[in-house]
């Protein structure tokens, strides 16, 4: 199992290479929404802002009304972000979980 601390710095650099990738088109298409990081396994959760295209402010903790939820394991997530595991390949095992609107699913998806 993964530390908090390896969970944290997964999901920042997760954000610094989502936030390279992503160009102006794709900033303009992309809505702002809250994203909350569930861990399971460890008992916690991250949240973030998705604003212009950009994923920022990652805090330790919930906030409400989050319009996208993740659920993963935290060794699940360590290997998404390191590469070893493929976001769709974790997502169609199960392994990985959205809890989005279809339409937020459809926007964002570029992203990733």
């Amino acid at each position: 199992m993964a530390t908090m601390q390896q969970c944290a710095t997964a999901l920042r650099t997760l954000a610094e290479r989502l936030n390279e990738l992503t160009d102006d088109r794709l900033r303009s298409l992309t809505p702002d929404r809250t994203i909350i990081c569930r861990i399971p396994d460890l008992g916690a959760s991250f949240s973030a802002e998705l604003r212009d295209g950009s994923v920022l402010d990652i805090n330790e903790g919930d906030r409400t009304a989050a319009q996208v939820t993740v659920t993963v394991n935290s060794d699940d997530l360590i290997a998404v972000t390191d590469g070893s595991l493929e976001f769709t390949s974790a997502w169609a095992s199960g392994r990985l979980k959205v809890d989005a609107s279809m339409r937020d699913l459809l926007r964002m998806r570029s992203l990733l």
